[in-house]
């Protein structure tokens, strides 16, 4: 029997074969077990990721400098605190979809407890970070305004932090013993939840954009609360939950380890186009441009999490056959998922350019920003799909292998190339 190993190349030639019906067999049952994982997963990211893009929206309709500020937090709270804390939390994807397939269940558990632990202690200098998000924004020449709103902002989504490490570290937990209906199922509860949460906030309780943050809060552990009580009513989890261990404080820096390149994959691809909505706010008419581009960046970014789903269940497909050591297996799952992404990611392309002109009325009754967004979404619809494509390869395994991938593509080129259809004026800024 072949031995499992995660560094071994998952896009092999097949050798062999058991002719061409068996293998269109095999390709057949793969589609549908990554389906069935995909599908819910899919959903589930979309679903947790608008939270923040419906805050922005209720923004918005407040006035074009709350809509430009919210941006700008949203951007950098996402690049600086969510994207870190998701991709560290990737990590056990690898642990427990190994443990799970070799049959060690109570390891899923501690490893869940120690990545809160590991997650928790990052997001302490993350909420420092956010406390002084205006200031840090007027270092990079944003406008003073526009800065003080999203300084404002971010301070009042610092209580999501702590919501969102318990969060992530479950969705990881049930994702990776193939718990997914009631994890997408949780997300749609959560997310209707917020649109209310945040009316409630905005408007009833007469908050504004701080109301807009800090619903945020309320949505990630309402959504943490509901998969807590699946875990616990269901029985679902009676052999990986065993209850809080000592074995978490231990092998921390190991964990850690393996973590902090997963996380660094993910922030250094948000970062390469965070970089250029600051660069946005040298602009002339800097509240404008800003609010368009983090718009734009940000519709993006939910629906990059179509593909990613499909790499996320990928990634549990693997460490599954893995770790019951079944590589070939392995293999057919890594090229159906990428088959499926280029076929999605063609979709939500062709989506993105239909609705083009009446996208922007979810954030704002301007015209004039609504024009502009419906100018960005072709653009934007190009670059949509080869970042889809890398989405689903990052469920392939070896972290410091993708770091190095992703630091060559996300940021030698994406910033270069913004810069140089910037105009002079942030050409010289930043040369």
């Amino acid at each position: 029997m072949d031995e499992p190993t995660v560094e071994e190349p998952l896009l092999a030639v097949r050798r062999g074969g058991d002719g061409e019906d068996g293998a269109m067999a095999s390709t057949a049952a793969e589609v549908k077990r990554l389906l069935r994982l995909a599908g819910p997963l899919m959903a589930g990211f979309v679903l947790r990721n608008s939270v923040q893009m419906v805050s922005v929206m209720f923004v918005g309709h407040l006035g074009e400098l709350q809509l430009a500020g919210s941006s700008l937090a949203a951007s950098l709270a996402n690049v600086t605190g969510f994207s870190f804390l998701f991709g560290m939390s990737s990590a056990l994807d690898t642990l427990c979809g190994q443990a799970y397939g070799a049959g060690q269940h109570r390891l899923l558990g501690v490893y869940a407890q120690r990545a809160m632990l590991v997650l928790a202690a990052a997001a302490v200098p993350i909420a420092l970070v956010w406390a002084s998000a205006g200031e840090i924004l007027l270092l990079f020449g944003q406008d003073p305004a526009i800065a003080a709103e999203a300084g404002a902002y971010a301070r009042w989504m610092i209580p999501s932090l702590a919501a969102y490490v318990p969060l992530a570290c479950a969705l990881r937990f049930l994702q990776a013993q193939g718990i997914v209906v009631p994890v997408m199922a949780s997300s749609g509860v959560a997310a209707v939840a917020h649109v209310a949460v945040c009316w409630a906030l905005v408007h009833k309780a007469g908050m504004g954009s701080k109301g807009a943050a800090l619903s945020g809060a309320v949505t990630y552990w309402t959504n943490f609360a509901v998969l807590a009580f699946y875990a616990r009513l269901s029985g679902a989890c009676k052999a990986t939950w065993t209850g809080f261990s000592m074995d978490a404080f231990r092998e921390l820096r190991r964990f850690t380890e393996l973590a902090v390149p997963s996380a660094m994959m993910v922030c250094l691809e948000w970062s390469s186009f965070e970089i250029l909505v600051l660069l946005s706010g040298i602009l002339p008419n800097p509240q404008l441009e800003t609010a368009v581009l983090s718009i734009s960046l940000s519709t993006a970014s939910l629906l990059i999490m179509v593909p990613r789903g499909i790499g996320s269940s990928l990634s549990t497909r693997v460490s599954n056959e893995l770790g019951g050591g079944h590589p070939r297996a392995a293999r057919m799952a890594a090229r159906v998922a990428t088959a499926m992404t280029v076929l999605v990611c063609l979709v939500l392309v062709i989506a993105m350019i239909l609705l083009r002109n009446v996208w922007g009325y979810t954030y704002s009754s301007e015209e004039e920003v609504v024009a502009y967004i419906a100018s960005m979404l072709p653009i934007l619809a190009v670059s949509f799909f080869v970042d889809g494509i890398n989405g689903a390869l990052s469920g392939y395994h070896g972290e410091r292998k993708g770091l190095r991938f992703k630091y060559s593509n996300s940021m030698k080129n994406s910033r270069n190339v913004g810069v140089v259809f910037c105009n002079e004026d942030v050409l010289n800024a930043v040369l």
